[in-house]
């Protein structure tokens, strides 16, 4: 094996340094975070949105759409709790394409991980500080964790990672709240396989020592469709599907049973407008059955400043580079539609 060496060990201690929280800053998300784990444990009845960018690949479009999303939060606070989706990992099914933030902070310079880390904690700190947010972001990489650890309040586990035994444990580990996607297959059998494992304590090799976990209590699953050996589409959000996974929620003890339903990827088929659609379709459902009103806690949406997608090299600002995303204009009325709806519900 040949593995080239293109730094020095990395010094995480001293890496953590940049974007480090003010007191202030740090007061404002200990109290966030405490909101979202009640809300994963039933305490607090808001419905829950993950929502932003599928990725954050130009910081100020970024902080552009965090100050709007601010001022949409303040809107809705009484019915709804909105974490930001950071993203600064992507995951790629073959390998090739844009890789995240943290991997090639600037897209017009090559790959700098290590610049990329700085970058990642620069823009998760700006939309605490600047905003009064909380963000989320995917854990693509385990053992990056402990570079976001102390900033990121919402982590998620991806279709592609959910089967991997260290993203399983490594998120044992997480004393934050942790989606957990359905694989690509769509097999709840291996989702919910995988949930036990986060939820119930670990003892492993990690970061070049052994580790014990105590499991995370706030680790739920976030359905996002499927695809069969043909590359269709299987979507995952409709009223039977929600039932069968309140149903393998009821064949074990799990804690704080949660589920998320992501609005694009393979329920929208990545047909961005969509999204509308579904939130609309699950708002019904949540009605019409008491165990999905309990159950269905909230929604993953993908929006960003302006409709659609561009490639890589395009410099549309607030456009996305990876996923078409809804712009801003569909979002606040998505948002704001949710609001009443569950204003009236409840």
């Amino acid at each position: 094996m040949v593995y080239k060496a293109k730094s020095d060990v990395i010094d995480s201690k001293k890496l953590k340094e940049v974007g480090s929280l003010s007191v202030e800053a740090c007061l404002v998300k200990e109290a966030r975070d405490r909101e979202l784990r009640y809300i994963m444990e039933g305490r607090d009845s808001r419905l829950l949105l993950i929502i932003g960018p599928c990725s954050a690949h130009d910081e100020e479009a970024v902080m552009e759409y965090a100050h709007r999303l601010a001022k949409l939060q303040e809107e809705v606070k009484g019915k709804m709790f909105l974490v930001m989706r950071v993203y600064t990992n992507k995951p790629r099914t073959n390998g090739d394409g844009y890789k995240g933030l943290m991997h090639q902070p600037n897209l017009e310079e090559a790959v700098d991980p290590l610049l990329g880390i700085s970058a990642t904690r620069k823009l998760h700190a700006r939309v605490i500080t600047e905003t009064r947010l909380t963000t989320a972001d995917e854990m693509l990489y385990p053992e990056n964790l402990i570079f976001v650890d102390d900033l990121v309040s919402y982590h998620a586990v991806g279709a592609r990672s959910v089967e991997d035994q260290q993203h399983r444990f490594v998120a044992s580990g997480i004393d934050a709240p942790t989606g957990l996607k359905n694989p690509t297959s769509g097999n709840l059998n291996i989702l919910f396989h995988a949930l036990h494992a986060v939820q119930k304590p670990q003892d492993f090799l990690y970061n070049f020592q052994e580790v014990v976990t105590l499991g995370n209590p706030w680790a739920h699953v976030i359905l996002r469709g499927a695809s069969n050996e043909y590359g269709e589409n299987q979507p995952n959000y409709y009223y039977e599907d929600l039932l069968k996974a309140v149903e393998f929620y009821e064949k074990k003890n799990f804690l704080n049973p949660c589920i998320l339903v992501d609005t694009n990827h393979d329920n929208s088929g990545k047909k961005y407008l969509d999204q509308v659609r579904i939130v609309r379709q699950t708002l019904i459902n949540r009605r019409w059955n008491e165990k999905l009103w309990k159950h269905v806690r909230g929604f993953m949406i993908e929006s960003f400043l302006v409709d659609g997608r561009q490639e890589v090299d395009g410099k549309v600002f607030g456009q996305s580079i990876t996923d078409p995303c809804l712009g801003w204009e569909k979002t606040e009325a998505l948002v704001r539609e949710i609001f009443q709806e569950h204003e009236v519900c409840n």
